[in-house]
């Protein structure tokens, strides 16, 4: 029997983060850059506050282990926390 090579941690990363660069543009897309340009009509909260909701939200549902089906809980987070590490820079300028 032949043994299949075992993907590298840098194949695996490069994977993990390309498939989150696609996500997140994606989503960016379908949602207007909403997340980082909210258009406040009820919720007057700034970009990162909203950020932070959602990140609250996600590992809420992770703590409590309620996902949807067809909901990467794990995936949101990451995305939202990369969201909020652009936010912080944008609102620097």
């Amino acid at each position: 029997m032949e043994k299949t090579k075992t993907k590298s941690f840098n194949e695996l990363l490069t994977e993990e983060i390309e498939f989150l660069y696609d996500f997140l543009t994606q989503k960016n897309i379908s949602y207007g850059n909403s997340a980082l340009e909210p258009i406040n009509i009820f919720s007057k909260a700034s970009a990162i506050d909203q950020i932070d909701v959602r990140i609250d939200d996600k590992i809420n549902r992770i703590k409590k282990g309620k996902e949807y089906a067809t909901e990467d809980t794990e995936l949101d987070l990451l995305g939202y926390l990369i969201l909020k590490r652009i936010a912080k820079k944008t609102q620097k300028g």
